[in-house]
């Protein structure tokens, strides 16, 4: 498969088979971010019966251990260059490892008796280590494969779309799974998880497979950066070198970082049982719709945003939603703090009755505000959530062009370090809020409402994912690597592996194109 020729020749476009399937890769993983971030400390302490403080902590401590393993891996990325391509060998070893360790998670700790709980803790800490490093081979190579794929600035942000697709058959098919099999067992049950863990380990092999289709054609060495078989020998050290001078990647760590904070805290199972089961009293009535609702309206921005960023570029794209998101939540804020215990006119009703009959005349003004300033809200962030995976990609090629040197793995493993030591946060910041207010264990479906949920459940489900957002747009200002600058960058990159393809070195050729005005006509789109 060889690059165009001609007008374009600066761009490595993609198949549209490449583009659909490859992001399922973000599919497969994203199965076993939800089973850590919403599930594991429930089967820790419902299954197993370990301390809820241990539980939750653990998963901000192995989260933590998550950052730290990237450098690690994504220099081995780097590094990499076989008969099997650079990131299938760590896709596919990624996803043996989790589906080993889920195993041995869920069903083998349970052999241990609960007269040996000590044996307990320590296997929960040594499998949950073990599977980290699987998903962070799988995670790693999201980000940093998408480079090879494409460069077209018009195919890149089409990433976000089909990425959705596939989180909605991943994350989408396992939440909504595990919600059913929550209002019916319990989440802290051993029969939840005997029927979601191997649903889980079943449907994210098959999507790992479906993204190695997608990268197949493209995992060779032509299409890394400049082009060559020899790749640079980058060392832990380069990471200092890179987040200091790449100022693009340090404005988008932050902006990505804030987002999926925001995310992880408004989504998480225990904030919704807060929300729909402490404070409306009708989780099953209530959650699975507002996801559904949640998911239809951000359809339109997931379309909408593609046009717009291949127009204006992905920096619009997430500034224009990400605002829209703030606004709509200010509204929700002011609904809930309107909500009292045992108020009709203030609580969310839903089409369905009681009974399991559907009427109109169900429903209130308040819950038709609520589904207006939420639907909107949840559609706009939603739909910038993993927005900042194809802008590492941006990023990559920006640092290609400064410096030459080809480090998908770095890049994306830089923003993996702090996106994770933030989001890490999240579960513990839950776990301390559920505290907060009194209660031993973290809520679920048949929790009752206590005195300072409501006021907590504002604060975790707006108040903190707002201040994120407003750090998103201030990170966000600076940021230069609008559509217009990609063109030129993927360009200038052009010419460069042009020539050095011709015999001439990497130095010669970066020192002699470095602006748009001394790129031949032939390598601009």
């Amino acid at each position: 498969m060889k690059q165009e020729s001609g007008k374009g020749r600066s761009l490595n476009r993609a198949k549209l088979y490449q583009l659909v399937l490859f992001p399922f890769n973000n599919g497969a993983t994203n199965v076993y971010y939800i089973l850590t971030m919403n599930y594991i400390m429930y089967h820790a302490e419902g299954v197993l019966g370990l301390a809820i403080a241990f539980a939750t902590s653990m998963v901000t401590v192995m989260r933590v251990f998550d950052a730290f393993t990237d450098p690690i891996i994504g220099a081995l990325i780097d590094r990499t260059s076989g008969r099997f391509g650079k990131f299938r060998p760590y896709m596919i070893l990624g996803n043996a490892i989790m589906i080993v360790s889920a195993l041995l998670m869920y069903f083998g700790t349970r052999l241990i008796p609960d007269t040996m709980m000590s044996a307990r803790y320590i296997a929960y800490v040594v499998i949950y280590a073990f599977y980290v490093i699987g998903y962070t081979f799988q995670t790693a190579c999201t980000r940093s494969g998408q480079t090879c794929v494409t460069n077209d600035p018009k195919q890149r942000p089409t990433f976000n779309l089909f990425n959705t697709i596939a989180s909605l058959v991943g994350m989408g098919l396992t939440q909504v799974v595990a919600s059913v099999l929550g209002g019916i067992y319990g989440y802290g049950s051993m029969e939840f998880f005997n029927i979601l863990i191997p649903m889980a380990i079943i449907l994210s092999a098959a999507l790992t497979v479906l993204a190695i289709i997608g990268i197949w054609e493209k995992d060779r060495p032509e299409f890394y950066g400049l082009g060559g078989e020899k790749q640079p020998k980058v060392k832990i050290r380069d990471y200092a070198e890179i987040l200091a001078h790449n100022h693009e990647l340090q404005r988008l760590v932050v902006a990505g970082a804030g987002t999926k904070f925001a995310f992880s805290i408004a989504t998480n199972t225990a904030v919704g049982c807060l929300l729909y089961a402490c404070m409306m009293g009708n989780y099953n009535g209530l959650f699975l719709p507002m996801y559904v609702v949640g998911y239809i309206c951000s359809a339109p921005f997931f379309i909408g945003g593609v046009v717009v960023s291949q127009r204006h570029g992905q920096k619009k794209t997430l500034v224009s939603f990400t605002t829209l998101a703030l606004i709509m939540y200010v509204g929700v804020t002011v609904l809930l703090s309107l909500w009292q215990p045992g108020s009709e006119t203030f609580t969310l009703k839903f089409f369905l009755l009681p009974e399991g009959g559907i009427s109109l005349s169900y429903i209130n003004l308040y819950t038709i505000l609520f589904l207006i300033c939420y639907g909107i809200g949840y559609g706009a962030y939603y739909s910038t959530a993993d927005m900042s995976i194809p802008m590492v990609a941006d990023c990559s090629d920006y640092e290609t062009y400064r410096t030459g040197n080809y480090v998908p793995g770095i890049i994306g493993t830089l923003f993996s370090l702090v996106d994770k030591l933030v989001s890490s946060l999240s579960t513990t910041i839950v776990g301390l809020a559920v505290f907060a207010v009194g209660l031993t264990k973290l809520p679920d479906t048949h929790t009752p409402y206590v005195e300072g949920m409501k006021g907590l459940t504002i604060i975790l489900f707006c108040v903190i994912p707002m201040v994120a957002w407003v750090f998103t747009l201030i990170a966000m200002k600076g940021y230069k690597l609008t559509g217009k600058r990609m063109k030129e960058i993927q360009a200038v990159n052009a010419v460069r592996k042009d020539a050095i393809s011709k015999g001439m070195s990497v130095e010669e050729a970066m020192a002699t194109w470095v602006t748009i005005d001394q790129v031949p006509q032939e390598f601009r789109d």
